[in-house]
């Protein structure tokens, strides 16, 4: 009786010894790369960062945070009232996405993260003529055109530009409004996240993510990043779809449409969040059956954003195929393929923290053994496989080259939830902040 829990227990260290060894030849590897042939334009390969030991008035606070999730997180998600939960988790989200970002400072790790030379907040003063900007978006993303836009407007959609746009306009302008913006919608993400498992798979399974999606390292990154506001409406899109194939009003898959429409204008990769959406479909399919009106309200949803942009003059698709032009034209053309293509790997290693790959380790055997395709285990294992599967189809677009543990925070959002499979969550939970406090110590991880 006692073999099986042994066999686990050495599969996951093995699992986790696998990971570690990828990170570390990700980071020989880089160095070998950045200083001989200076390719990489990564100070600290494979993650964009500086090797900079500090501390900060963020730490005492995040010391604080993650003692007390790792000690009483679990027993808590357990006990709650589910209401209670998720605004204990959000709660608990924002101080611990707070503090990791106070570690560097209010002005290096909040107001100046949005207002530095690449960054949204550099173009408001362009944007006074909301659609003629809109018109004119297509006409400055290759380097050459008229005045450019800086890298991170070039390379999204303007909803991305607009948001920052519209927060200044009702008078949230500045850094420090930005920053602000990102932490708090971003923290939703992961009550976004226990609202999906629990529809999709089950209450205790959410339960038993809760701690983990709190405790992620992913919060590093998350304060503050617009990456981090992109990822919670993301998940917003797919927690709402999960609503609508499981509850009682299909209304909620009008909304998730919505929200995947702005999605896609926000940013062009999350495109592929229709995979994650189709998985949802997948595990509802009853429901879908018996109410066609969940497709209608979905496809109905979707359409708004994209045709409010079109109508206003921006081209997606356009767009899109400037920006690769765009990509290839600075370093995304020098960065090389061959190493980006598996140290991007690595960077989500650091993003997701050794309880994911554990967990993640268990979500694919719960999948080969599984005995019932209904049960739900094997449900949010489908569903934290597909999500994995969109990161992986972002990987080898060749898109995606260096920078993956800012920009893929959606994806990463959606692999978190395999921790409900782990045995003694306090010793991983500990593992967890333990990673993310010596990365926000150890290197000023900026972009």
């Amino acid at each position: 009786m006692t073999r099986a829990p042994h066999r686990d227990r050495l599969g996951d260290l093995y699992a986790v010894l696998a990971a570690a060894l990828l990170v570390l030849a990700a980071v020989l590897v880089g160095r070998h790369l950045q200083d001989d042939f200076h390719n990489l334009f990564v100070n600290w390969p494979p993650v964009f960062a500086d090797w900079d030991p500090h501390v900060g008035p963020g730490t005492p606070a995040a010391l604080l945070v993650a003692a007390a999730v790792v000690a009483y997180g679990p027993a808590l998600a357990v006990r709650l009232p589910w209401r209670g939960l998720l605004a204990a988790s959000w709660g608990a989200c924002l101080a611990w996405t707070w503090s990791l970002a106070l570690v560097d400072g209010w002005q290096r790790g909040v107001a100046g993260r949005l207002t530095s030379p690449n960054e949204y907040l550099t173009v408001i003063g362009r944007f006074h003529d909301i659609p003629a900007a809109l018109r004119d978006f297509t006409h400055h993303i290759v380097s050459g055109t008229p005045a450019p836009w800086p890298a991170h407007i070039a390379g999204h959609p303007p909803a991305a530009t607009l948001t920052f746009v519209l927060l200044d306009r009702a008078g949230l302008g500045g850094g420090g409004w930005a920053g602000a913006w990102c932490i708090t919608v971003g923290s939703t993400a992961c009550v976004a996240v226990l609202v999906a498992v629990r529809a999709l798979a089950a209450e205790r399974l959410a339960r038993q993510a809760a701690p983990f999606l709190v405790m992620a390292p992913a919060a590093v990154w998350v304060g503050a990043s617009a990456d981090g506001y992109f990822a919670a409406v993301a998940a917003w899109t797919v927690a709402l779809l999960a609503l609508a194939v499981t509850g009682r009003s299909v209304g909620w898959a009008a909304g998730a449409g919505l929200l995947y429409g702005l999605t896609c204008y926000l940013s062009y990769g999350l495109t592929l969040f229709a995979l994650i959406g189709a998985a949802v479909l997948v595990l509802g399919r009853r429901r879908v059956r018996a109410r066609p009106a969940v497709l209608a309200l979905l496809v109905a949803g979707a359409a708004v954003v994209p045709v409010v942009f079109t109508l206003a003059g921006f081209d997606w698709w356009q767009g899109y195929r400037l920006l690769v032009t765009r990509y290839y034209q600075g370093v995304g053309g020098t960065r090389p393929y061959g190493y980006w293509v598996w140290a991007n790997l690595a960077c989500t290693v650091l993003v997701v923290g050794p309880a994911t790959v554990a967990g993640l380790r268990r979500a694919g055997a719960a999948l080969v053994h599984r005995r019932t395709a209904a049960s739900a285990p094997v449900r949010l294992a489908f569903l934290v496989a597909v999500a994995l599967l969109a990161l992986l189809a972002a990987d080898v677009s060749g898109m995606s080259k260096a920078e993956t543990e800012r920009i893929w925070l959606p994806f990463a959002m959606w692999l978190l939830p395999a921790c409900a499979f782990l045995p003694r969550p306090r010793a991983w939970l500990t593992a967890q902040a333990l990673l993310a406090l010596l990365l926000n110590h150890l290197l000023f991880t900026g972009w």
